[in-house]
């Protein structure tokens, strides 16, 4: 009998020891690159975090402190998931973003609980506008609306498409590139749970629509990405790319593409540790009373939507990130503040290169595809019918 006890914890540390062994020999991943896209850039710089507006229906604006350059900062607007409030979830992208010299603007279009997935679109519309306003005025933010790219992950991503929809009727700045990552949360019906798409049709021609998913629950993100392209269908198709970052457990730590692989916490970005300026003297002393809250069921999270948020906001950085994700938008928005098509970008030998493991052995690359023509409605056949919001 005591010998059994003696060895059970003899056994636990020859385990422990053992896995200590497997990961400091196993391969590393590649490091992130010095600059260019995906790298790290300059970290001296200071990087300037404002909220503007007031309470929760606000925005944040990050960029790097100092003059603008004398065209202006280009602006990415980045929706966030449903339910991942806090900008530190992306806060690790958000700062290589900035740090390329970006103006990044986070319209909080959300307050969880009590904000319904129908009115997400006009919140946020309300928000950017709001912003861009705020900023235009200052020297060192200096927006070029010419040159305006917007990122949306899971929810956020068709809330993007909704936006650049409706940009010209609306008042907003037309992106040049639409970048959505593992897309989710769509309305399957009018009645349905979700953000419903508009007629998305009113994108306009000329963007570039970059769809990127994991090869981890893929169904999903796959059928959602794939209408999105469908459903811009005044984009053609020499504009538009499928892009999947397949997961790599040939070292140590693997690389695992799941639907919360694009975001990467960075503490730094806190959202409630970023205050508000003081109020303008002439801002107005009696503002509007907004109208009565009333609840609706699909106004709080469900139990899957919850375990995808802590999912998020526990998501570490790794080379699926630097190398996938980050270094994915940054060409494409090169491309598209160029002109470029997506045949191009799908041409850059750097697009789909993931590097190398420490040992040598090449990174799973990127899978890139041109999305394949929409198949021809039939003589006969019903009209496909569109929901608008």
């Amino acid at each position: 009998m005591r010998l059994t006890l003696i060895r059970r914890p003899l056994a636990a540390v020859a385990i422990m020891t053992l896995a200590g062994l497997v990961s400091a020999q196993a391969a590393a991943p590649p490091p992130q690159p010095a600059d260019g896209p995906g790298g790290v850039g300059d970290r001296k710089m200071t990087i300037t975090k404002r909220l503007l507006g007031r309470g929760t229906a606000s925005s944040f604006a990050f960029y790097t402190a100092g003059a603008a350059p004398e065209a202006g900062r280009p602006v990415a607007i980045f929706l966030h998931g449903w339910g991942v409030v806090n900008p530190q979830s992306y806060g690790a992208w958000i700062d290589h973003l900035a740090r390329q010299g970006w103006l990044v603007l986070f319209p909080r279009f959300q307050e969880v609980n009590r904000t319904r997935p129908a009115d997400a679109p006009g919140i946020a519309e309300t928000l950017v506008k709001a912003a861009l306003a705020d900023l235009s005025a200052d020297g060192e933010a200096k927006p070029d609306l010419g040159r305006v790219a917007m990122i949306g992950h899971l929810a956020g991503a068709p809330l993007a498409m909704d936006l650049a929809a409706d940009a010209k009727t609306h008042g907003l700045p037309t992106p040049k590139l639409i970048f959505a990552v593992t897309p989710g949360g769509i309305a399957s019906g009018p009645k349905s749970r979700g953000i419903t798409l508009g007629e998305l049709s009113g994108i306009d021609p000329a963007t570039l629509i970059v769809t990127m998913v994991g090869d981890k629950d893929t169904r999903a993100a796959d059928l959602a990405a794939k209408r999105l392209l469908r459903e811009a269908s005044a984009v053609p198709l020499d504009r538009k790319l499928f892009v999947r970052a397949l997961s790599d457990d040939h070292g140590f730590p693997a690389l695992t593409a799941t639907l919360a692989a694009p975001a990467g916490l960075d503490t730094a970005y806190d959202g409630g540790a970023i205050k508000p300026g003081p109020e303008p003297k002439d801002a107005a002393k009696d503002a509007p009373k907004p109208p009565p809250f009333r609840w609706s069921a699909d106004m709080a999270l469900s139990g899957e939507q919850q375990t995808l948020v802590s999912q998020v906001n526990l998501a570490r950085v790794d080379a699926l990130d630097y190398l996938g994700f980050w270094k994915t938008f940054d060409l494409a928005a090169a491309a598209a503040f160029a002109g470029s098509d997506a045949s191009a970008l799908k041409n850059n030998p750097r697009l789909a290169d993931m590097e190398r493991w420490s040992d040598g052995w090449p990174v799973k690359r990127l899978a890139v595809e041109t999305p394949r023509p929409a198949p021809a409605v039939q003589a006969g056949s019903p009209p496909a019918t569109t929901r608008k919001r």
